[in-house]
């Protein structure tokens, strides 16, 4: 039985891999169990949403995934005829970026990789124990038995999660009812738009290039077909006559790189931790593929769990802090899922009725604060986390408006007028404190934490009116000091 490891992920698919590359960011020592002998070919998940991009940022490789995909300013919401605008949130990614999930897996394999993150595929994981100090995971590589120990894992193993079931949490939620029918394709007769919504009497029909020049995005759901199962088989011919009948010509979809049913059923997990194990993405929640948030949704799953997991191996923050992983994140889970349903809702539903909804809720999207609002929630820019993560001290403040917001990637001026960025000093993973001061009054603080000494009234767009701002590790505010309050802080994170 070995026991090197600090934590096992079990899954590699995007998520159980950016957590563990928050883990080895850390120096924590860290194995990635996953059942598939290669990486995933499939494109499945199409959308990288603004907040992911800056997650990426936070690392230092946003660049990675902007070189090999298209980003899109505007996105759907159910299907409505009036798109979301993320051009006018306030980030240096205010778009989507179509990038099929297998090169995004790719990316972020290649991350791990560099960290030093040792992946194993081909290991079924087939029982999941833990005790007091432990957790012990055994299954299969083909016929060879295996078994490892660790101090932690995690579940990022998906829908059927073998974690989530060994831990005997209810997954509970609804009932597929409907079925969407989603292709990778070439159109020899595309329409005008490059990017299309459609729903009327024949059903729904949604379109978006892919990212690669060659092939789009379709999905279709027949007014007139009985539900059927994700099992049941799918043609090309079955995709190109349901969308033919919605849009009123053939499209001409051809050579097809993958062809899956997805149905509306929504589940989440009753909790995303028990005791030294947690669940992190699909294992936590599943949705309707509506607005493209799923995989999103996982990957900062990952990353509020990474750096916490981390600080406590690590040994500079105490086990408490790992129980608000759950307190931050599943109530994101609750609200992806009444988005998904609610968009699922709308474009599922064809008698005259729905449709007229459909119209009015179109219209409501031109007003800019409408759009506004739901393009935060889709982006995952409107994610807050207002509760404090620890008692502060020496007159730290946990300002309501402010404490637990997101910061986007903002312009700093140093003290010595030298200018540079916010998240150029959250790549090593470390806690941020920025701080108005001179020399002599610089805060005491530990390793755990970057001091950046600002140059006084030149920041105060990020800062306002306050003299030091601490920062986590994901980019969202902890605490704040005001200009006229004295005192040095003693931080462990």
């Amino acid at each position: 039985m070995s026991n090197e490891f600090d934590v096992v992920v079990i899954g590699g698919g995007p998520v159980g891999l950016w957590l563990a590359c928050e883990l080895a960011l850390a120096k924590v020592k860290v194995l990635v169990l996953e059942r598939r002998t290669e990486r995933v070919t499939q494109s499945r998940a199409l959308t990288l949403h603004g907040r992911t991009l800056e997650v990426f940022a936070l690392r230092g490789i946003a660049e990675r995934f902007l070189s090999q995909g298209r980003a899109n300013p505007g996105f759907f919401f159910g299907g409505l005829d009036t798109l979301l605008d993320f051009s006018t949130l306030e980030s240096r990614f205010p778009f989507t970026l179509f990038l099929p999930q297998a090169t995004t897996e790719r990316l972020i394999e290649e991350r791990a990789l560099e960290l030093g993150v040792d992946i194993r595929r081909g290991h079924l994981v087939e029982q999941v124990e833990q005790n007091a100090d432990s957790v012990i995971i055994r299954g299969r590589n083909g016929e060879t038995p295996f078994g490892f120990a660790a101090r932690y894992a995690a579940g990022a193993d998906g829908a059927r999660s073998i974690v989530r079931q060994a831990l005997a949490i209810d997954f509970v939620g609804h009932p597929a009812r409907h079925a969407m029918t989603l292709a990778d394709v070439a159109l020899d007769a595309p329409p005008e738009k490059p990017v299309l919504t459609l729903v009327n009497e024949a059903g729904g029909l949604v379109l978006a290039p892919r990212g690669d020049g060659v092939h789009h995005r379709i999905g279709v759901i027949d007014a007139s077909s009985p539900y059927l199962a994700p099992s049941a088989p799918v043609s090309l011919a079955e995709v190109a006559a349901c969308a033919a009948r919605i849009f009123g010509r053939d499209l001409r979809p051809r050579d097809p790189v993958w062809i899956s049913r997805f149905t509306d059923e929504s589940r989440l997990a009753e909790c995303y931790r028990k005791g030294r194990i947690f669940l992190a993405g699909d294992a936590a929640h599943i949705n309707p593929p509506m607005g493209g948030q799923g995989m999103n949704v996982g990957i900062q799953d990952a990353m509020n769990l990474g750096w916490k997991l981390a600080s406590v191996i690590r040994g500079t923050a105490s086990d408490e802090i790992l129980d608000s992983y759950q307190s931050e994140r599943r109530p994101i889970g609750e609200a992806l899922q009444d988005d998904t349903l609610a968009q699922f809702a709308l474009f599922s539903a064809f008698d005259p009725p729905a449709l007229a909804l459909r119209r009015m809720l179109s219209g409501f999207l031109r007003v800019p604060e409408v759009n506004r609002q739901l393009a935060d929630q889709l982006s995952g820019f409107g994610v807050a986390y207002p509760e404090p993560l620890f008692q502060a001290e020496h007159n730290w403040d946990h300002r309501k408006g402010v404490s637990g917001h997101r910061l986007s990637d903002g312009d700093l001026v140093l003290r010595d007028g030298s200018r540079t960025t916010l998240y150029r000093y959250l790549q090593e993973g470390r806690w941020v404190l920025l701080q108005v001061a001179a020399e002599s009054d610089a805060t005491p603080v530990r390793d755990a934490i970057n001091l950046v000494s600002l140059a006084p009234g030149a920041n105060d767009g990020l800062l306002g009116n306050f003299a030091s701002m601490l920062v986590r590790p994901d980019g969202y505010v902890a605490h704040v000091r005001a200009v006229d309050d004295a005192g040095g802080i003693e931080f462990a994170a």
